[in-house]
């Protein structure tokens, strides 16, 4: 799938992604890799200023899945099986970019790996491993 289609998937497959204002875009996608951008709100805020860590989940997830179905086309039921986080630092007070690459991407199960950063930075701020599980094409 292109950007243009993993968009228009999103939007119609899951429109309370943008209750409030959309905030999570796709950047691009290429082989076995996505980038996702999730724009800087006050939402995604925690106490003491911070971009929450459920927000930083829900993008990692979400440049994971746009990563797969890249490839695999428009499977609503594949699931994440697992997540695992690594909070590195505080990000910045700006956007932030997840950056996808598939390292295992097979008939039933996707594994793979996003780095985020804060726009214009180099520093990781959380990096997240998950697993996907693909259903069977009938």
């Amino acid at each position: 799938m292109t950007k243009d289609e993993l968009t228009a998937f999103l939007d119609r497959e899951f429109p309370q992604l943008h209750i409030g204002g959309q905030t999570y875009f796709i950047d691009e996608v290429g082989p076995l890799s996505a980038r996702m951008r999730m724009t800087y709100h006050d939402r995604h805020l925690r106490p003491g200023g911070t971009i929450s860590g459920p927000s930083m989940m829900a993008l990692a997830d979400l440049a994971l899945y746009a990563a797969i179905l890249a490839h695999i086309g428009p499977v609503a039921l594949a699931v994440t099986t697992s997540l695992n986080f690594n909070f590195l630092r505080k990000p910045e007070p700006r956007d932030l970019i997840g950056e996808c690459r598939l390292l295992k991407l097979g008939k039933r199960l996707a594994v793979g790996e996003v780095s985020i950063f804060s726009e214009g930075s180099a520093d990781v701020v959380c990096h997240a491993t998950g697993t996907y599980s693909i259903p069977e094409r009938r």
